[in-house]
């Protein structure tokens, strides 16, 4: 059976949907294809020449070349490799490691991650400001939060305040943070590679509760934002009902513009025009990553800008 005909056995809505975006067989045959593992190495703890040394003797490392400090590693079983058990190095999928270096942190800034668990962003954010600065951590679950706590220790995290708002409240704080990560609650079409679940169970209708929920999301944290400051709007689907509609949706109802992503990597176009709306052309500038672009997850990541002066 090919890789079309399982997924359109296991959820024939899922099929005759994405079908619409994409319908190469390259593109079924990676949706259901195995992840490759990849790590990113955790320069709180120690210097990314002394761990790839290491790594070496035992492990084959190739580099991912959006990511300085990641890689791909063949290993099945991380808990086979003893830097991660000591927070040096750290799981974490290739293509979701790109929200953080376009979100571009600096050492002393005040940053909001809004959906934050189980922390990887986090820890990659807290890295790139070099343990200096302030990260506000936000999950609104206890059982999600205390995942992110725990993995924030295990990376050496000092400067991470974990906090369980909805992430709408964030609003109030109007004009606050440097910067703004929502690497949103999703669909996670884009993780089927890792859980079979999120095809199985994929409904529309949760497509359209994630958009609502997105759209609050992305105003608050825009709201929040300082004038000159950027914000990264991510997710681990393909639906462009949570990615260029809530991304469109902000640029209509705010001054938000959008700049372009430069980065070596491999993308699908941005939808444009979707179940007969027209989104504004700034949705060029965002990227589509489709699972057989560069074999890893799919995603979609969008940087943000609000207008002003930056703070001195």
């Amino acid at each position: 059976m090919s890789a079309r005909d399982v997924v359109k056995e296991a959820n024939p809505a899922f099929y005759e949907r994405y079908s619409q975006l994409e319908d190469t067989d390259e593109f079924w045959e990676f949706i259901v294809k195995p992840l490759r593992q990849s790590i990113r190495v955790n320069t709180l703890k120690a210097p990314l020449e002394v761990v790839v040394g290491r790594l070496n003797e035992e492990f084959e490392l190739e580099r991912i070349p959006w990511v300085r400090e990641s890689f791909f590693i063949n290993v099945d079983n991380l808990a086979r490799v003893p830097e991660h058990g000591l927070g040096v190095v750290f799981g974490q999928e290739a293509s979701s490691m790109i929200p953080p270096v376009v979100l571009d942190p600096k050492p002393g800034e005040l940053v909001l991650d809004m959906a934050a668990a189980p922390g990887s962003k986090t820890g990659q954010i807290a890295q790139y400001m070099e343990n200096e600065g302030c990260v506000i951590a936000n999950d609104p679950q206890i059982s999600r939060a205390n995942v992110l706590m725990a993995n924030l220790n295990r990376m050496g995290v000092l400067i991470a305040r974990v906090m369980m708002r909805d992430g709408a409240s964030f609003a109030r704080f109007e004009n606050t943070f440097d910067r703004v990560l929502l690497d949103a609650p999703c669909s996670s079409v884009g993780m089927i590679r890792k859980k079979w679940k999120f095809l199985s169970e994929w409904r529309m209708k949760a497509v359209i509760r994630y958009m609502n929920i997105q759209k609050r999301l992305i105003l608050a944290g825009y709201r929040a934002l300082k004038p000159g400051g950027v914000m990264v709007y991510s997710t681990c689907t393909i639906d462009p009902l949570e990615n260029e509609e809530v991304v469109d949706y902000l640029l209509r109802k705010t001054n938000a513009r959008l700049e372009r992503i430069d980065l070596p990597i491999k993308t699908s176009e941005p939808v444009l025009e979707w179940e007969g709306k027209e989104y504004s052309e700034e949705l060029k500038k965002a990227l589509r990553i489709h699972p057989n672009d560069n074999d890893t997850e799919a995603f979609f990541i969008a940087k943000i800008v609000k207008p002003g002066e930056v703070d001195e």
